[in-house]
Formats: structure tokens, sequence, C-alpha cells
């Protein structure tokens, strides 16, 4: 009898973890949409754009749009490699333990910056939260091949 709870127990567990996969649609774009929007939405410039007058678009508050699933995957797959996860990395992947640029906007309290940080890397991937990118620069190596086969972003 004892055997046949647990494996009711492990079932049930196994299921509801599954249903909790992180999706973009669900998860990530709400989250997006309450921390990232004002400066990264659709009156944000595109990545060419923001690149060319980043002074500009800086002392405006805007950086490159991410409103789309796909402007946003952009900066985990490619081409702007890994950008996400430089920029919202909570230290503990950086040499020198600090957090990304854009952590700090993930919440108004480290509570919230965690909870959040955590949701994004669940969606990218445990496994594929890395800050390679697509080619090497600096002490930044490049993203491999099976590096890159791990990163999930679920729509």
């Amino acid at each position: 009898m004892n055997k046949i709870l647990l494996a009711l127990a492990i079932t049930l567990l196994a299921s509801q973890s599954l249903a909790a996969e992180v999706t973009y649609r669900q998860h990530i774009r709400p989250l997006w949409e309450q921390k990232c929007a004002a400066c990264h939405g659709a009156n944000a410039p595109y990545y060419g754009d923001f690149k060319k007058d980043k002074d500009k678009y800086k002392a405006m508050m805007k950086g490159p749009r991410m409103d789309t699933y796909s402007d946003l995957i952009y900066y985990i797959g490619w081409p702007d490699t890994g950008a996400i996860m430089r920029r919202l990395d909570d230290g503990a992947n950086t040499k020198d333990g600090m957090p990304g640029n854009m952590y700090q906007y993930l919440g108004s309290t480290e509570s919230e910056r965690k909870t959040n940080f955590a949701l994004f890397k669940s969606w990218v991937g445990e496994t594929a939260w890395r800050l390679n990118r697509w080619k090497a620069r600096g002490d930044v190596p490049a993203i491999t091949k099976e590096q890159l086969d791990q990163i999930k972003v679920k729509y």
C-alpha cells in the first residue's frame, strides 16, 4: 500500500512540474511588460538603430526593442548571443561577482529580483544560462553548438 501511495505522489509531483514549465506567453511576457517594456517596448529602436546612436537612446532611457518573442530571443540565441543573460545575471556567473546592468530592474527588492531572475533563467534553461557571445570577445568566450542546443525559450 505504501508503494502505491508513493508512486501516486511521485506521479502527481511530476505532472505538476510539467504543468509549471515556464513559457514566454504565460510567464515571461507578463513579467517583461511589467519590468522591461517602458525602455524596450514598441517605441524603442531596433538593435541596428540603437547601435548607431547609443548615447541618444540612453539619454532617452531607451534600450533596444524587445517587444516580441522573436525580438527577445535575438538577445538570447543569435545574433546578440547571451546579451539577456549578461544583462540580467545576478552576478553568480560573472568573474567579478557583479550583477548585470539590468538586474536591478527585475524588482524593487532583492527578493523580487531573485524571483524574477529565476523565472528568466528557468525559461532560457538552467544549463543554457551562459554569458557567452556568438564570437569570442575579450574574456567572454564564443558559445558552442552544444551550449546553443540547451536553450529552451518555449513560446
